[in-house]
């Protein structure tokens, strides 16, 4: 099959072709829309936005409502992960709220090919997630019909851990499948990245870098994601 859609890249920041993306999990949320507009104003490419349910993973945040408030003011595209159960039933929803980009775990879809149709029928960018536990070969038969791959660099469900060293590893060989299907796919990257490890992440194949507390965890996120972009390029 072949995704008539626009390349995910088109998102990215043209000339490095790497994207910050910021995830909201860390932002205050009494001061949402200052921090998305901080960010953005800081170069961020993408807004994360991880929706958990508290049953796939062990913390519940926001619904279609905030993404769709969020829609209202963000200028960049939202980058919308379902750490959810029954992703399918809740797809379309989020992507009528205003997901540009949706991604959802191969571990909580049992019809991994369709799904990721119905996410592009719906004019939205389908992507994979993959834990930290899931082989990079689990994504062997959807490689080519997938838009870009999320590699969980922490179990999710909260912000602020620490990154898992062998990330850097399953990075090279979700490259490695993408690149024996003939696929380009960027590959996004989520948890514990900072200052200190995102050139790590960048060097070893990663396109699509979220960031959360590395960035509204500090005093300005504007500066922080400034500084995030800096370092990548170091």
């Amino acid at each position: 099959m072949t995704n008539p859609l626009p390349d995910v890249m088109l998102y990215m920041n043209p000339k490095n072709k790497i994207a910050i993306a910021p995830s909201i999990l860390s932002a205050n949320f009494a001061s949402l829309g200052q921090d998305i507009s901080a960010v953005e104003r800081g170069g961020a490419d993408l807004i994360h936005v991880d929706v958990m349910d508290g049953h796939f993973v062990p913390n519940i945040t926001i619904g279609p409502q905030v993404v769709k408030d969020i829609k209202q003011i963000a200028k960049q595209p939202l980058d919308v992960h379902l750490m959810i159960s029954n992703p399918d039933k809740y797809i379309e929803t989020f992507i009528e709220a205003g997901a540009a980009m949706v991604s959802v775990h191969i571990e909580a879809v049992p019809h991994l090919s369709r799904t990721l149709t119905l996410i592009q029928s719906l004019g939205a960018k389908a992507g994979v997630v993959l834990n930290p536990s899931t082989p990079a070969g689990s994504l062997e038969e959807v490689a080519s019909t997938l838009d870009f791959v999320l590699v969980m660099s922490v179990n999710p469900g909260f912000g602020g851990q620490a990154f898992i060293p062998h990330s850097l590893s399953k990075i090279k060989k979700v490259k490695e499948v993408l690149s024996n299907a003939g696929a380009e796919a960027p590959i996004e990257i989520d948890g514990g990245i900072d200052e200190t490890n995102i050139q790590e992440v960048v060097t070893a194949g990663a396109n699509i870098i979220v960031a959360g507390n590395a960035i509204f965890g500090k005093s300005d996120p504007e500066s922080s994601t400034l500084a995030l972009r800096k370092a990548a390029l170091a």
